[in-house]
């Protein structure tokens, strides 16, 4: 069974509630149609009903939920919730009742505060940072993490090394040039998305041009610096590094490149230096070897809230949300 079809056993056989806070847009609502039908989670679409539903014409979107920020019956709870958690920026009440109704990107992720919805999927037609924004402010980060990031699982055919061909690769998409602190958060985070998303004990292989001290630069020191902060923040997570990639992965360069290792030649979670070597890696991996790159995956906020490629296909849409559905249903 391939890791999507995995990832969609799993969702069906325990349901979750995402909402789409872009509900009016057409992508959106055909994966709705598509998740709906395939019974692969539950979905609330942010809007007015019947103006949805003309939109959608020629869809079923029959099982989803409707909430109207109109009439929406606890409009006035979350936005005092809201204005409780942004009491220290000076938010009144009416701001937030205002933001909620005017914002549904708002709106969506205080139904993931407040349990309404499992989980968010957005960004087909929102930047990044519209997504995150809110996240950030009323999710917050998950405990013991500082930063938000992102994976890729990446899932290569015909391939003996990771958990059988299926790697995480992080990160590819968000921290632009981390520090050593970063750095071993993204390692923290990622290894969390293998166990969530993969099923896999995480083996995590910090990667560089050096292997084990045999180059010297100021870049490697980073590295090695995040393994120690890593080491001592999860001391029973398999991490080590730096590694070159082919040490990281393959046994027996493992072997020979740091003989006894328990991580070389054994990683399934790969951590890149900075944004611009983990986008182009993951981006080889998908062109060169045909592998399959599902995300990028947000990891590190406290409840999961996913970001869509503005170019992103419905098809793209449903597998973010049955991957946002197995995040929501933990470890």
């Amino acid at each position: 069974m391939d890791f999507l079809e995995s990832i969609k056993q799993r969702a069906k056989a325990d349901l979750k509630t995402i909402v789409l806070p872009e509900s009016f847009e057409p992508r959106n609502l055909q994966a709705a149609h598509t998740v709906l039908a395939e019974k692969l989670a539950r979905i609330i679409l942010i809007g007015d009903r019947k103006a949805i539903t003309e939109k959608a014409a020629g869809l079923n979107l029959e099982g989803a939920e409707f909430i109207d920020p109109a009439t929406y019956g606890r409009m006035g709870e979350l936005a005092e919730k809201l204005a409780e958690l942004r009491k220290s920026k000076g938010m009144t009440v009416k701001e937030a009742a205002a933001l909620l109704r005017e914002d549904p990107m708002y709106l969506g992720v205080m139904l993931v505060k407040e349990g309404i919805a499992d989980g968010m999927v957005s960004g087909a037609i929102h930047a990044t940072a519209d997504v995150l924004r809110p996240s950030l402010q009323i999710l917050k980060t998950a405990p013991g993490i500082k930063l938000v990031s992102s994976c890729f699982i990446m899932v290569v055919p015909d391939c003996e090394y990771g958990q059988g061909g299926t790697f995480v690769f992080s990160d590819c998409a968000l921290v632009q040039n981390p520090t050593a602190e970063e750095l071993s958060m993204i390692a923290q985070s990622a290894a969390t998305s293998c166990r969530q998303l993969v099923k896999a004990e995480p083996v995590v292989a910090l990667l560089s041009h050096s292997t084990m001290g045999s180059a010297k630069h100021g870049d490697v020191d980073k590295v090695t610096e995040a393994v120690r902060l890593v080491k001592a923040a999860a001391p029973n997570l398999k991490v080590d590094g730096e590694f070159q990639l082919d040490a990281a992965i393959i046994p027996s360069i493992g072997e020979r490149k740091a003989p006894g290792n328990p991580v070389a030649g054994k990683a399934n979670v790969l951590v890149f230096p900075d944004l611009d070597s983990g986008n182009i890696g993951y981006k080889l991996t998908e062109r060169l070897a045909k592998a399959k790159a599902y995300g990028p995956v947000t990891q590190g906020i406290a409840k999961p809230v996913n970001d869509l490629s503005r170019g992103c296909s419905a098809e793209d849409i449903v597998g973010v949300i049955i991957i946002t559905a197995a995040q929501a249903q933990g470890l």
